[in-house]
């Protein structure tokens, strides 16, 4: 069955030139289903640092009031907007909508989306209830996320990024899950890109480790550990090493104060970022608040062993002693000595940074744009699982809500290494079977 050419309209309060996983995410959607001929529109808050100097918009892009996120800085909260939405989308009515935040202008979208009939799916970007403990608000942890789990439940259906969080999220009460996994460009995020000149500047001598942290510097991307841990390193191996910090946030002032030894880059996009990446030799990433991580993708693709926790991205991506190291999440002390294990085996570290790269050859956006194409206008039919569904269901209508083991397969379409593939099945064995998640999403919340 062919995709028809649609028109699909993102609603989301955070898109590029903002730094953040969830907007870098949303362009490659947008680029990626315009090249494959569909309308896409964008709902977005206004932007007052680019959009008062007329920066060029996308098309169809339908600019809302919103506010600065506390303890965001270039971050916005975007208004409710559903009269405008009703009006905009009863002139110029999409064939989906795509709500990738959870503030009031998300709820907005997705009311207005009901009101209409136009089918509203949800993807689940952030574990903003996770935050809370970080910024001294624990106790607000449960009431954020039963609000979460009632805006994703109002919504046709919700896209996470790992069948593993998949099977948590549906384990908590939330319905109509299906996974969209992440993608990485191996064009611009390339070892060849590594500079000779910028690791000079970092006074770093040929023979030494760069030791590379890409991210938010706030509470929940537990960035003192990834310091901590690089202290361990060189307590273990002398002084040929350097750790490289790409990125700001609510702790970059302290963190610069309390360690000046170290590379303090502040943000880099474009050109800048990626040689950043190819520069270094290993990847610390700390967090376990992601729901995904695509700066472990970056990393790989840009050939450096990762060290990280065995969840989100890394578990489905990196396989430990292959690709890089993992650690038990929760587990501060395995996650130090597992970057201390690679920072005294140099030796090593050549043929793991291959590796990375190579796993990460396949991991195309085309593919997980093809996926949400599938999953939002309803062509699962090219999905082999569901295809043998059809045939012995006996005809070509709505797969039901069959319960089968997951494969653990990721959107990228290949079978995972075979220890984390298993290990991903018995963990989500009851969340929803991957092949029939396009047709429950269309079909499973308007009534008949």
């Amino acid at each position: 069955m062919a995709v028809v050419v649609s028109h699909v309209c993102l609603v989301t309060e955070t898109y590029p030139p903002e730094i953040n996983g969830v907007a870098a995410t949303l362009a490659q959607l947008a680029s990626g289903m315009r090249a494959r001929g569909h309308t896409v529109s964008l709902v977005r808050p206004v932007q007052p640092a680019v959009d008062a100097r007329g920066r060029r918009r996308e098309p169809g892009t339908l600019l809302v009031a919103g506010m600065r996120l506390p303890g965001y800085k270039g971050l916005r909260l975007g208004f409710p907007a559903g009269a405008v939405l009703r009006a905009v989308w009863t002139r110029n009515r999409p064939d989906a909508v795509y709500v990738a935040t959870e503030g009031p202008l998300g709820w907005s979208a997705v009311r207005a989306g009901a009101a209409l009939g136009i089918p509203v799916y949800s993807g689940f970007h952030t574990n903003f209830d996770r935050y809370m403990q970080h910024y001294g608000a624990g106790w607000l942890r449960r009431p954020i996320a039963a609000y979460l789990r009632r805006f994703h439940n109002a919504t046709a259906g919700t896209l996470v990024s790992t069948p593993r969080l998949r099977a948590e999220l549906e384990a908590a009460g939330f319905e109509r899950l299906g996974v969209l996994g992440r993608g990485v460009d191996g064009g611009r995020f390339d070892p060849a890109r590594r500079s000779a000149k910028l690791r000079a500047s970092w006074g770093v001598a040929d023979g030494d480790l760069v030791v590379l942290y890409v991210g938010r510097l706030a509470p929940e991307k537990n960035v003192e550990l990834a310091v901590e841990a690089y202290r361990a390193m060189q307590r273990a191996c002398g002084g040929a090493l350097r750790f490289v910090v790409v990125g700001d946030g609510p702790l970059g002032a302290a963190l610069a104060r309390a360690h000046p030894d170290l590379v303090f880059c502040g943000f880099r996009t474009g050109d800048e970022l990626t040689a950043h990446y190819a520069s270094a030799d290993l990847f610390l990433f700390p967090s376990e608040t992601e729901t995904f991580g695509n700066v472990t993708l970056e990393a790989m693709a840009s050939g450096l062993a990762v060290v990280a926790y065995d969840y989100a991205a890394a578990r489905v991506h990196v396989e430990n002693g292959v690709t890089g190291a993992l650690a038990r999440p929760g587990d501060a002390r395995g996650f130090i000595d597992a970057a201390v294990a690679l920072a005294v085996a140099p030796e090593a570290l050549p043929a793991m940074r291959r590796r990375a790269r190579a796993a990460m050859e396949a991991v195309d956006w085309s593919r997980v744009v093809g996926r949400f194409e599938q999953l939002l206008l309803g062509d699962a039919g090219r999905e082999e699982d569901e295809r043998a569904e059809q045939r012995a269901l006996g005809g070509s209508g709505p797969v039901p809500h069959l319960r089968r083991r997951d494969r653990g397969e990721e959107a990228r379409g290949l079978p995972l290494h075979a220890a984390r593939s298993s290990a991903d099945a018995g963990a989500a064995a009851e969340a929803l079977p991957m092949g029939a998640d396009a047709s429950l999403l269309r079909r499973s919340v308007l009534p008949g």
